[in-house]
């Protein structure tokens, strides 16, 4: 098995702390270490509790490229906010060419901003899982897309004339800092929609289902559920005549087929039952002329940090549960 050397940038958020725990027992990692500028000098568990004992290593201020242009197989995951790759990826590029890093380096960002760049590879790992074999430079999908894609991807066949989405998601996925809206006391005891029909992610999503060969007429309302962590979609469409609900689980089944992380459930689907864990569950239900898709999955697993150490195996060419094959916590 081929050895990596692992850095990541912005390592003291939500995200750097589920790749943190995903990394640090992983059999192709050798070295790991993690930048965090305002908790330098920090061990780890300093921001992430769980690790005690379990991760060695502190917080840096800036990372050493220098170190790392050492590595034979160097490996960047960036959980940074987003918008700061962006902005700093000039500069690393001189600095990486400078140290003959740049064709070297595997780069996996969480954040959005290279999701719709065609330079870079779209890591939707259950689509088309063989685009990222020795992608070097792969844009991590968003959580809600990660969910909506997987349900409405297998009705691209069909083409239905009109979808409607709702998916509620813990406050875990508004990243550490609290604010108004996002911190977790004022949403323990409530339920709102929010970016009702203008998510960010939606463009994520239709760009996906246009490449399947469906101009996808979605309307997308995103929720802020009392929960920690956690998404929970529901796609409604119209279906083809004589499709019901074992047909619809059939043709779901076969669409997944494979793909270890995505189970197929009977009934609904359960959040807790795929917390702390890289699995997305799927439900599915019908009447004449009407169909419907529940999709459940932890927004830092599957829809962030799990899902890019599945990119990072396949494009090594691990099997995508290398490091990963571990149930969820329930209850959660």
């Amino acid at each position: 098995m081929k050895s990596v050397d692992v850095l990541i940038l912005g390592a003291s958020g939500y995200g750097g702390g589920e790749l943190l725990r995903w990394l640090s027992s992983h059999p192709a990692v050798k070295t790991l270490r993690g930048t965090a500028r305002s908790h330098a000098g920090k061990p780890f568990h300093a921001q992430h509790p769980n690790l005690r004992g379990l991760v060695e290593g502190s917080f840096e201020a800036t990372p050493d490229w220098a170190a790392l242009a050492q590595s034979e197989a160097p490996v960047l995951f960036a959980a940074l906010p987003h918008g700061e790759l962006a902005k700093l990826w000039p500069d690393l590029q001189a600095e990486w060419d400078r140290l003959g890093l740049t064709e070297r380096l595997t780069v996996i960002d969480l954040s959005a901003d290279f999701r719709l760049d065609p330079a870079w590879v779209y890591g939707l790992v259950d689509w088309q899982p063989e685009r990222m074999r020795g992608a070097r430079r792969i844009a991590n999908p968003g959580c809600f897309a990660t969910a909506l894609q997987l349900a409405l991807l297998p009705l691209a066949q069909w083409k239905p004339a009109f979808v409607a989405v709702t998916a509620a998601t813990g406050s875990s996925g508004s990243g550490a800092a609290p604010s108004d809206t996002t911190h977790h006391p004022t949403r323990a005891t409530d339920f709102r929609a929010y970016k009702m029909l203008g998510h960010q992610h939606e463009a994520e999503v239709l760009r996906t289902l246009a490449i399947a060969g469906w101009e996808a007429p979605m309307s997308f309302i995103p929720q802020s559920a009392p929960m920690v962590r956690g998404i929970f979609a529901t796609a409604q469409f119209p279906l083809p005549p004589g499709v019901d609900t074992v047909a619809l689980r059939a043709h779901f089944e076969a669409f997944y087929r494979g793909r270890f992380f995505v189970r197929i459930v009977e009934g609904s689907p359960r959040v807790a039952a795929t917390t702390g864990s890289a699995f997305a569950d799927l439900g599915v239900a019908a009447r004449p002329g009407h169909g419907a898709v529940m999709v459940a999955l932890d927004n830092l697993g599957k829809g962030m940090a799990a899902q890019a150490v599945q990119n990072l195996n396949l494009t090594l060419g691990l099997p995508e549960w290398t490091g990963l094959r571990t149930a969820g916590a329930y209850p959660g």
